[in-house]
């Protein structure tokens, strides 16, 4: 995404704003600190990350879990005793 400063912004804003309006969102930064995000009105939201619910059921966890190889990884770790 652009990130212009705010003199640019103030320089180019017709230019800046019918970009945006045409699906070209953009940061206005000062000091290299984004300040705010020009976006079109009825632009969709940044998506969001998407959930794994989908794969609820498909499989289980085991109780011992946390314990599951717990002799191997301790003979790995510190070797035969």
């Amino acid at each position: 995404m652009k990130s212009v400063n705010i003199h640019e912004a103030k320089t180019h804003l017709s230019k800046l704003v019918e970009q945006a309006a045409h699906g070209e969102p953009f940061i206005i930064a000062k000091a290299g600190k984004p300040m705010v995000k020009v976006v079109a009105i009825g632009a969709p939201a940044d998506k969001k990350p998407k959930r794994l619910d989908s794969l609820k059921g498909q499989f289980s966890i085991p109780n011992d879990f946390d314990r599951m190889f717990e002799k191997e990884i301790e003979q790995m770790f510190y070797g035969e005793e």
